[in-house]
């Protein structure tokens, strides 16, 4: 499934693994705000990663230390910075916690990872007290366990498992613990096969979820679920069906708009939105001769996401409802400046990489973009 989650894996595992040190874009600077949790590591692969911002501009995420052990964090939108983790969490290196998810009233979702490599789910009160849950059906090996990867403001939760046959099951928590566990028509039985659930974003207020699932041939499907279970599964039409292509949701916003990417014959990927009627709209961020990645879309129906251009440089994009791109860096970023979600409000948040390979987290402020 994800040793931390797939977005993180399609994001930093091909485009850091393709990115070169770029030349910094000319960008009025003082838009964007950077930030690293007090502790984060500053070796290669170690800082600060935000993963999310709500609706008031909170954001959280989590931090690798110099050992390599994860951390959650929440950081407010004053820029104080709380710290955490799970009970039970692992201390050992690509163990601890992360946090994947936060709706608007504070409630925070993720994965603790223990000592044994065993992965559990936890939701983090805004008083912080924290506790762990299993799925049924989750495995208990190394690398099988249970995701949270999103919480609505119903208090809904929705995650992902993997059993002890290593297949991945998707479901909805419901506020009152009861768990709905499914599977997508043409999912794959096999290793690491199986119906999968996006971060943060994956589920709307309507209790709308998206995601994707993984075949017999493990190529990307995307699907569809409403409130009531009905599951509707879809392909961009321009997705080649390989091994490791297809479509993938990644985002589903208040008004049910999907989006995501889909990869073409040569695994270039391309970004997708698909209307709550199921017309999809293709897009590709200017000069993303390397690939567009998209993270989420909004209220507002922006959307934002990293790209790769022609020598594997990694940006960041917004684009507007009417399909207007607004590109952008954060400053400090050598090996990439990666876009991981935004809100209401039109702010933007996620991480950039330094000349030193250390991730930093970013705050770009909606209001400056008219100068205020």
């Amino acid at each position: 499934m994800k040793s931390i989650s797939v977005l993180v894996l399609t994001l930093f595992t091909f485009l850091v693994s393709a990115a070169w040190p770029q030349a910094q874009t000319q960008w009025r600077h003082h838009k964007i705000i950077t930030f690293d949790v007090p502790g984060a590591g500053t070796g290669a692969n170690q800082g600060t990663t935000p993963y999310g911002i709500n609706t008031w501009g909170a954001i959280i995420g989590w931090y690798t230390d110099d050992s390599n052990v994860n951390y959650g964090f929440l950081r407010t939108p004053d820029g104080d910075i709380t710290k955490f983790d799970a009970p039970g969490a692992g201390t050992g290196s690509g163990q601890g916690t992360i946090a994947f998810g936060m709706n608007t009233w504070g409630l925070i979702v993720g994965i603790s990872t223990d000592n044994s490599g065993v992965v559990h789910g936890f939701v983090r009160n805004p008083w912080g007290g924290i506790k762990t849950f299993d799925a049924p059906g989750a495995g208990t090996g190394s690398g099988q366990g249970t995701w949270y990867t999103s919480i609505n403001d119903a208090g809904e939760i929705s995650g992902g498992a993997v059993d002890e046959s290593n297949v991945i099951f998707a479901f909805v928590l419901a506020p009152d613990g009861n768990y709905a566990t499914f599977e997508a028509p043409g999912a794959g039985t096999g290793y690491f096969q199986g119906t999968d659930t996006p971060t943060f974003y994956g589920l709307n207020l309507a209790g709308t979820m998206t995601g994707w699932y993984i075949d017999g041939n493990n190529a990307y499907h995307g699907y569809v679920r409403s409130r009531g279970g009905r599951l509707t599964t879809f392909d961009d039409p321009k997705a080649t069906t390989g091994p490791q292509q297809g479509t993938q949701p990644f985002s589903v916003n208040p008004e049910g708009a999907v989006v995501g990417q889909y990869y073409d014959a040569s695994n270039i990927s391309h970004g997708f939105l698909r209307s709550r009627e199921g017309k999809i709209t293709n897009f590709d961020a200017p000069g993303a001769a390397g690939g567009t990645f998209v993270a989420s879309n909004n209220a507002a129906g922006e959307i934002t996401g990293p790209y790769a251009d022609s020598k594997g440089n990694v940006h960041s994009f917004i684009r507007a409802r009417d399909g207007k791109f607004t590109e952008f860096d954060a400053p400090g970023a050598v090996y990439g400046t990666y876009s991981f979600g935004n809100n209401a409000a039109g702010e933007v948040m996620g991480n950039y990489i330094d000349a030193n390979g250390v991730y930093h987290g970013f705050l770009r402020r909606a209001d400056d973009e008219h100068g205020r």
